[in-house]
């Protein structure tokens, strides 16, 4: 097949788009050195799609993938669409009974790794048979496949037709607020989701996709390998993320697209500058949670264009930019999706703002982000359906993530559940006080988060990330401060961590829950504190933390900080 999917032809299923590239000489995968064809991508998922048949007859298998971004994780993803079997992706940043509870609550029958994933799992409790623990690195695993190379991939797929409602991926949420969960996807949702994907962000046959983001995330399977396999581009892997890499492999697969997450713009960009970095091949990329200054400087270098969108592996609420949408915000939402009161059910009012850009109503504007035309493409959570009910209670999809909207029909983002803070008597959250955080200029990236007040409530606490060569300055912050019209006045830190890095999930979310535990009262980092009603800041010793703990004792409160 030479061309793209027509996109009023039916995508039934991950097989169907598999078996259209099966005799396709196109360039379909790249990774280092070695390039293959959408015929030889898919006669190696043949392969390993017969040697699932010969263990498995036709019942669907659970395979937990625990590899880098590697061709061995494109393979076992197209054998298993073929035979109608399952992907668990298993997050590798994962470690000791968290990385073997992921594997067991979602049933792995199949365990495929390599030496490094396979230290990983010594010694832990699988449930997996050990010879079915795969190591593709291994002697014994040519030797497994051998039989198996030259499978008529048709036949495969034919032998028991993998249908539309087929389970094919149990994709791991972050766990940026909490243990990671497995969302499920069907074959006929990734192929929904790449074909409209494929059409919405431009995707053509001469494109080469790069692949940053880890196979086992939503972002690199729904907005980059399903898209490109609808068109037949190319696929170019990366092993992993890396900054000081990326400009490079741009330029060696001639890559013209890409996605991200988080702050994977902020680390390209404090590589060092060439003159022609806007000359490299990069047309277009896509991705969230970058902030308003990274996007703009990333564009400016590097001549592409960058869309923003907000959505999750969940799939129950999307909301896409468009041309008109105001600096900050995340765009117009599809469907019938509101910022909802969760205690009311009612639609919060449209945001007001100060003179300066304020948000001055954060207590009523600021609530849930809700889909309240049903679950959206929302399948449920693998084995878990309380959490699958507190998602789509009142028939409605509830995201978990808080903003609030302005009266044209904009949303903004305004922080995670647990993102709420109680300061002086008014809750705010912390995604508008990040908004205007990460505008300083020294930072690469930014969380805030509530700390416990002495006497009641919350204090708000925000932790920096550095740019590389960059040092805190606590004058040149609160010079910074005193110069941003919109931040109000209940918004100012009291404390200021700067952590040689903040933590992330694998897929570069910034995650709060060790931040909150450690406070400013624990951890090796440096800790600024603001010492009165000005916006001046000093270096925190351990004068001040024994004269902050005897205030928490005098008012009771001293299990707030573990004093």
């Amino acid at each position: 097949m030479s061309g793209p999917v027509g996109q009023d032809d039916a995508l039934p299923s991950v097989a169907a788009l598999l078996l259209a590239r099966a005799d396709d000489d196109h360039p379909g995968l790249r990774f280092e050195e070695e390039q293959w064809s959408w015929r030889q991508v898919i006669s190696a998922s043949a392969g390993r799609a017969s040697w699932i048949r010969s263990v498995a007859d036709r019942r669907p298998l659970h395979i937990g993938v625990l590899l880098g971004n590697v061709p061995e994780y494109v393979f076992w993803l197209g054998a298993a669409a073929l035979t109608g079997s399952v992907i668990v992706g298993i997050n590798a940043t994962r470690r000791g009974e968290a990385l073997a509870g992921d594997i067991l609550r979602t049933d792995c029958e199949v365990v495929v790794t390599d030496a490094e994933g396979a230290r990983l799992l010594e010694g832990l409790e699988l449930g997996v048979a050990t010879d079915r623990v795969i190591r593709v690195d291994s002697m014994q695993y040519a030797r497994m496949l051998e039989p198996h190379e030259g499978a008529d991939p048709h036949a495969l797929a034919s032998d028991s037709t993998p249908a539309p409602g087929d389970l094919f991926l149990l994709l791991f949420t972050s766990g940026t607020t909490g243990s990671p969960k497995a969302v499920r996807c069907t074959q006929g949702r990734l192929a929904s989701i790449a074909g409209r994907s494929a059409e919405a962000y431009g995707f053509e046959r001469e494109d080469v996709a790069y692949c940053t983001m880890p196979l086992f995330h939503g972002n690199a399977l729904m907005v980059l390998w399903g898209p490109t396999l609808v068109v037949g581009a190319t696929v170019a892997l990366a092993r992993r993320f890396s900054a000081s890499g990326f400009v490079a492999d741009v330029r060696q697969h001639g890559a013209t697209t890409f996605t991200y997450v988080g702050k994977a713009l902020a680390y390209v960009l404090a590589t060092p500058a060439a003159a022609d970095d806007a000359r490299i091949p990069l047309r277009r990329g896509f991705g969230t949670e970058a902030s308003i200054a990274d996007h703009e400087a990333f564009e400016r270098r590097f001549g592409c264009v960058l869309t923003e969108g907000y959505g999750s592996s969940e799939g129950g609420v999307a909301i896409s930019r468009t041309a008109d949408t105001p600096t900050g915000s995340l765009g117009r939402p599809v469907g019938d999706v509101a910022v909802v009161d969760p205690d009311t059910l009612e639609e919060c009012p449209p945001a007001v703002f100060d003179a300066g850009g304020a948000l001055a109503n954060g207590e009523a504007a600021i609530g849930e982000i809700v889909n309240r035309s049903g679950v959206g493409g929302f399948e449920g959570y693998y084995g878990d359906e309380e959490a699958t009910a507190d998602r789509t209670r009142n028939g409605w999809y509830w995201t978990g993530d808080l903003a609030y909207r302005d009266r044209a029909g904009f949303f903004y983002f305004a922080g995670r559940g647990g993102d709420w803070m109680r300061v002086d008597s008014e809750n705010l959250t912390a995604g508008p006080v990040e908004r205007v955080l990460v505008r300083f200029e020294d930072a690469a990236a930014v969380s805030v988060y509530p700390v416990a007040d002495p006497r009641s409530g919350d204090q708000v606490m925000a932790a920096l990330e550095m740019l590389p060569g960059r040092s805190f300055d606590p004058e040149r912050f609160s010079a910074f401060l005193s110069a941003q019209p919109d931040l109000g006045t209940k918004w100012v830190p009291s404390f200021v961590r700067i952590a040689a890095g903040l933590p992330q999930t694998a897929s570069g979310k910034v995650t709060k829950e060790p931040l909150r535990a450690e406070g400013w009262w624990r951890g090796n980092d440096p800790v600024f504190r603001r010492r009165d009603a000005t916006l001046a800041f000093a270096p925190m010793d351990a004068g001040d933390r024994r004269e902050i703990l005897a205030e928490f004792r005098r008012h009771g409160r001293e299990e707030f900080v573990g004093a």
